[in-house]
């Protein structure tokens, strides 16, 4: 990993230093020198990927002062994981894990150091299991389960998993309504440096774009399992939850010259509190953007929301959203979460 060759020289600085007395800490509090991580031990925030039935190794390595004895430990050990110590100063441990079917998903691994009164900052891994051990692997399927998490900071969006490579978009960690940026998440890689990327529909035009941020950039992983379908021949919307129809509705979409686009969206937020009766009670906000009413406030989001006019229902009626009966939505509103895939046919 980066940054790992300077961690031994650093460690053996520290422990001279320690010996002849420059770097003793007062005797208040009863605390010693710092313990660092050194030798094979990952960076903060490096990610693996692991595979059913195939053993994940981690190497840990941490010293302390002089003549202390030091302890690697773990948070919360995973069912069927081992974490075996040698040595005290430094010491050594492996971390041992072969996940089962039960396991597959995402893990946060934390790991300590200490030495008597003295302890490391947690040592933040992260460990995506698979079916397989690829390093790219799939995250959301638009009609089984997906997953999706909200956007903790701004940060850019690469055209490929990399930092050099070409910034396709900025996301910022509120959408243009002020309420928290949630994004859809596609694929996941892990690269050889151990950094954990994620393949993201992004809200901008054309739509379809998409763009790899970090994953240290988004919050927990949320998995939802319904998958909403607005037909615009029929005018009709269905809500299906894990693949079985559990809503249908009729709708309003756009006009011609204002037509609702085609494509693969998802749910990223949900609006209330509206001073306009047009949006009725409550609406859901795409990343789904107007090809046509791109100087619209926000940029012409595509909204799916009630109506105070339900008698114009179905039809072409609109500016480009999905509007439906106010009962409609609330029902809706009832079974379905943010973060769900959208279709538009």
């Amino acid at each position: 990993m980066q940054g790992q060759r300077n961690r031994a020289p650093l460690a053996l600085l520290t422990a001279l230093c320690v010996a002849l007395g420059l770097l003793a800490s007062p005797a208040s509090g009863g605390q010693t020198a710092s313990i660092l991580w050194q030798g094979r031990t990952p960076d903060e925030g490096s990610a693996f990927v692991a595979g059913l039935g195939r053993e994940l190794r981690i190497d840990l390595e941490a010293a302390g002062s002089f003549g202390s004895s030091v302890r690697i430990g773990i948070e919360q050990l995973p069912r069927g994981a081992t974490l075996v110590s040698t040595g005290d100063s430094p010491v050594k441990a492996a971390f041992r894990w072969t996940p089962t079917a039960k396991q597959l998903g995402d893990w946060t691994l934390l790991f300590w150091a200490e030495a008597g009164s003295s302890t490391t900052r947690p040592l933040e891994l992260r460990v995506h299991v698979g079916r397989t051990a690829t390093r790219t692997f799939r995250l959301s399927s638009s009609e089984g389960q997906s997953r999706n998490a909200v956007l903790l900071r701004a940060t850019q969006a690469h055209a490929r998993p990399s930092e050099s490579s070409r910034v396709v978009a900025r996301l910022r960690a509120l959408t243009p309504e002020q309420v928290s940026h949630v994004l859809y998440l596609s694929t996941g890689r892990i690269d050889l440096q151990g950094k954990y990327w994620v393949r993201v529909p992004l809200p901008i035009l054309p739509n379809g774009s998409m763009g790899w941020i970090r994953r240290d950039a988004l919050g927990e992983f949320v998995a939802v399992d319904t998958h909403l379908v607005i037909d615009r021949a029929r005018l009709r919307t269905t809500l299906f939850k894990r693949g079985r129809p559990i809503f249908r509705a009729i709708v309003g979409v756009g006009e011609s010259r204002w037509p609702t686009p085609a494509g693969r969206f998802y749910i990223r937020e949900r609006l209330t509190g509206f001073t306009d009766p047009i949006y009725g009670r409550l609406a859901f906000g795409t990343n789904g953007r107007s090809a046509v009413l791109t100087d619209w406030p926000g940029g012409g989001f595509i909204g799916i929301h009630g109506t105070n006019q339900p008698g114009i229902l179905p039809g072409r009626v609109s500016h480009g959203c999905v509007r439906l009966r106010n009962a409609a939505i609330r029902r809706l509103d009832s079974l379905m979460r943010i973060g769900t895939p959208v279709t538009i046919k």
